[in-house]
């Protein structure tokens, strides 16, 4: 487009459809979309996405620019409905919503009942017969205006409306206010507005419109969409603007407003699911202020609405294909849909939908697949709370999230987040309820109870979108916001006590309770299954115990891409002897005390054997240095410094015996502490390295695997050991290590008089390796890609100390856009990948492949590694699901991108 075209920055509904979403937000799409299926929608426009993006680079000219574009819209909506904009007699209203392209529930801003002013109100308050549904709504849209717009905070106004309504009683809802309280509301929010602005609250609708689609644009960039982009990795789209005439759900008694989900969120069952209010609009729903009605009981109070609006909820989830979460109204009886999109679910909810919809005939198994997102796959894997646990239920509310946590309560939001930094304790965050400022407190906790709201409330939605447990609407307690403390009848909690909530079941539990690990089953299982028939690349188990290895095969591992050797060497029963082995002055003495670690090595060998009968189990050779099995030098010199008190001192006795014996073996421990200590230890003397200098270490632990897996091969049982040589970087390294132990190999192979299927292979984790894989592929028969490592070289970070001091920054100022430790440097890391490859299959075509770092288990990673042509990805037992997922779609795009070229 040339600068000298006019922008189309305008959509009006009827020229939308789902397929703009990218350009008019996920709600302007979906409008359009409902408007051209004739629906009932009320009419409207959109204000595109591209319009917001370029409001940040220059205000006045992108609001002067669309000026003149929503004067020639407005003009439109008057001549469909009647009514006038700003007119004093027959006002036409509007709201004013945001609306990205995708999903942030609550993060935004929206202002309704907009062109309301002093003279309008009287004549909508003639025009309709209903003063006080008229002062209700211009009460309301001075509040929304004023927090929204102007920056008020929504408290303030809150304050006012709480002291008229107890000057009626304790209990007095918003309802319960006459046209004259109503009045007194007004009079006291405008003088609200003034002392905070400076100016009296605006009378001219377009004056009030111009700054509310303003405000609207400035909300992408408010603190809590800008903490929710980064949580959900949402890129920087913009957010459209809705200008929509409105309805009300606030006229009487025969008026409401609600949300409804074609399916439950909670827990995925086909049954039609929400909640609504009478004589209400959208926004007392979501924020939880009155506690709402079920969507069921609407049969009784509006039945004709509740079966249409039941068939619009079947055609909308049909033409969707997928759960659909729909705002309406009811004004005088005639219901309106204002808003559908996907509904946020929890993780058991998605499975069970997208297996559901498949047995249906609704959606295909690859659709399916593609609904799920595999970084919430873990969350499925729920603690429950043990059934035999003697427990003490406090209170009762809406099981919002499932899963149950025991955490300390915390009730603010900056504490909850301050706290997560500085602790290692669960925070369960405790709220009268939680607004949208709240999404930071909400990521710190790993659970959150609300004292009001209901399903559809914020704190619901938000937790079941981040998959964490929320038990809300918990009516029985009394939250103190300044004692920092809930009551329930005669129990206090304060501050830093332990409870413990039950998201699937809505309880609220006195301290912490045994809690119970899950198991995969059901519909997860099924949609696994159908993952493992799509997916390409295998999916193996970092393990390093047999607990780890039975977990990994209940999660459907295909073997073990990665056994830690040191784990097994920091047993408490082992770590004394392996210190003497250290400390020991010569090869003899290393050597007998290596004899003493290598049963309980080849013990340790032959039960994850024997649990991964038949598949591969990858065991990497020692890899830290010594003096991680050592303790910290400031504490031996500690220790040290207390017996010289004590020795000189018994000495002075004559009846204690000295300690100088004791002393000695101390300063020799320091001694060797100090020798063995590095300026750099992650790069200096582990690994190879290790195995070159000290080569009975390497020797013993080969010794362990074959003779365990011959002893198990005697027996009938299937082994596969692959040794894995750690920190190679030369060739020369790799030929010389593995000459030794080859030796060794095939000696206790002749030993036991067996056939046994082996490979010897290293780890891909130093930059040089990667260059020269040609040559190392010449002697390894496989490669595992040890993306921790790999990482820290090709940056040149120390994963610790950038994590603890500048990566927060990196990713804050945007110059890193993800942690490169959680999710794979694709244009580093990931080019020194794709040379190891391409160079290691020149020499051996067969060479496999694998990724054994943390990445192996990241969704983006493994799409990655699929694309590159690693053989198998080796992640932890918790997130193998999440793997056979992500690699299931990994294929399926493979597959896309294969039909488009």
């Amino acid at each position: 487009m040339t600068t000298t075209e006019t922008s189309k920055y305008i959509y009006d509904f009827k020229e939308g459809k789902k397929e703009l979403k990218n350009l008019l937000g996920g709600k302007g799409a979906n409008l359009g979309e409902m408007t051209n299926l004739g629906l009932n929608v009320p009419p409207g426009f959109t204000i595109t996405t591209e319009a917001c993006l370029l409001y940040f680079k220059d205000p006045k000219k992108i609001m002067a620019q669309i000026e003149p574009m929503v004067h020639d819209h407005l003009k439109k909506l008057e001549k469909k409905t009647g009514k006038i904009f700003g007119d004093i007699k027959n006002p036409l209203l509007l709201s004013v919503r945001s609306g990205a392209p995708m999903s942030m529930p609550g993060m935004m801003d929206t202002v309704l009942n907009l062109g309301l002013n002093d003279v309008s109100v009287k004549g909508l308050a003639e025009q309709t017969e209903n003063p006080r549904f008229a002062y209700d709504s211009w009460r309301r849209f001075i509040q929304m205006f004023g927090d929204v717009c102007m920056g008020i905070g929504d408290e303030k106004f809150e304050r006012i409306l709480v002291k008229y309504k107890r000057a009626i009683s304790r209990t007095a809802q918003d309802t319960d206010l006459k046209v004259e309280d109503l009045q007194k509301v007004i009079a006291d929010y405008k003088a609200l507005y003034e002392k905070e602005i400076g100016s009296p609250f605006p009378q001219d609708p377009y004056e009030q419109l111009s700054i509310a689609i303003e405000a609207v644009f400035k909300s992408w960039n408010n603190k809590r969409a800008i903490t929710y982009r980064k949580i959900s990795n949402i890129p920087n789209f913009g957010t459209a603007v809705n200008v929509q005439v409105m309805v009300f759900g606030n006229k009487g008694w025969n008026s409401a407003t609600g949300v409804a989900f074609t399916r439950d969120p909670s827990n995925g069952d086909n049954i039609k699911f929400g909640e609504y209010l009478a004589n209400a609009q959208g926004e007392d729903v979501v924020a939880g202020i009155r506690t709402p009605k079920k969507l069921e009981e609407m049969n009784e109070e509006f039945p004709e609405i509740y079966k249409e609006l039941k068939e619009t909820m079947v055609n909308l989830e049909k033409h969707y294909r997928d759960m659909q979460d729909i705002e309406f109204t009811i004004e005088n009886g005639k219901l309106f849909i204002l808003q559908t999109r996907n509904g946020k679910r929890t993780p058991s909810a998605a499975v069970k939908i997208a297996v559901d919809m498949v047995n249906e005939g609704l959606i295909s198994k690859e659709e399916a697949i593609m609904s799920i997102d595999p970084g919430k796959v873990s969350k499925l894997l729920f603690k429950s709370i043990d059934e035999n646990a003697v427990i003490r239920v406090l209170a009762n509310g809406i099981n919002a999230s499932p899963g149950a946590v025991s955490g300390i309560a915390i009730f603010d939001s900056d504490d909850a987040e301050a706290k997560a930094h500085g602790t290692q304790e669960d925070i369960i965050l405790v709220r009268p309820q939680t607004k949208p400022e709240d999404v930071h407190g909400l990521y710190a906790s790993s659970g959150v109870l609300t004292q009001f709201g209901g399903k559809t409330s914020h704190a619901a939605v938000v937790a079941r979108g981040m998959g964490k447990p929320a038990v809300v609407g918990a009516q029985d307690i009394e939250i103190d916001e300044e004692a920092k403390e809930f009551r329930v009848a005669e129990t206090v909690v304060k501050e830093g006590d332990y409870i413990t909530i039950d998201g699937t079941s809505g309880r609220v539990i006195e301290g912490k309770v045994p809690l119970v690990e899950p198991e995969i089953k059901g519909e997860f299982s099924k949609l696994l299954k159908m993952a493992d028939e799509i997916r390409v690349l295998g999916v193996r188990a970092n393990a390093d115990t047999p607990t780890d290895a039975k977990k990994a095969i209940e999660f459907g591992a295909e073997g073990i891409g990665l056994t830690r050797t040191e784990h097994m060497f920091m047993a408490q029963d082992r770590l004394p002897v392996v210190q003497n082995m250290i400390m020991a002055r010569t090869k003899e003495d290393r050597k007998d005390l290596l004899d003493k670690i290598l049963p309980m090595q080849k013990g340790d060998f032959l039960e994850i054997f024997k649990i991964m009968e038949g598949k591969p189990v990858t065991i990497r050779l020692l890899d830290p240095p010594l003096h991680e099995f050592l303790p910290e030098l400031s504490t031996v010199l500690l220790e040290h410094q207390e017996l010289k008190m004590t020795n000189s001192l018994s000495k002075a006795l004559l009846d204690v015996t000295p300690l100088d014996e004791e002393l000695k073996k101390k300063k020799k421990v320091i001694q060797l502490i100090r020798s063995l200590s590095e300026e750099n230890p992650m790069m200096g003397l582990r690994g190879c390295r290790l195995g070159i200098i000290w080569p009975e270490i390497n020797e013993m632990q080969v010794r362990a695997i074959f003779q365990a897996a011959c002893e198990l091969k005697k027996q009938g049982v299937e082994v596969i050991p692959e040794v894995m040589i750690p920190l190679v970087g030369m060739i020369s390294e790799l030929q010389y290590v593995k000459a030794q132990l080859l030796e060794i190999a095939e000696e206790t192979i002749k030993d036991y008089g067996v056939e046994l299927e082996y490979k010897f292979g290293t780890m891909i984790e130093i930059p040089r390796a990667a260059l020269t894989a040609d040559e190392i592929a010449m002697e390894a028969e496989f490669f595992s890609f040890g993306t921790n490592d790999l990482t820290q070289m090709t940056f040149g970070f120390s994963r610790d100390d950038a994590e603890g001091k500048f990566l927060p920054v990196y990713l804050n100022k945007e110059i890193l856009e993800r942690n490169p430790f959680e999710t794979l440097d694709q244009d580093g890391v990931g080019k020194l990948m794709k040379m190891a490859i391409k160079l290691g299959r020149e020499t051996r075509p067969n060479l496999k492949m694998g990724v054994c770092g943390e990445h192996g288990g990241d969704p983006k990673s493994i799409v990655f590694a699929h694309s590159i042509g690693i053989n198998y990805v080796s992640c932890s037992p918790f997130r193998i699901p999440v793997a056979r997922i992500a690699a299931a779609q990994a294929a399926l795009m493979d597959k896309q991108i294969q039909e488009i070229q």
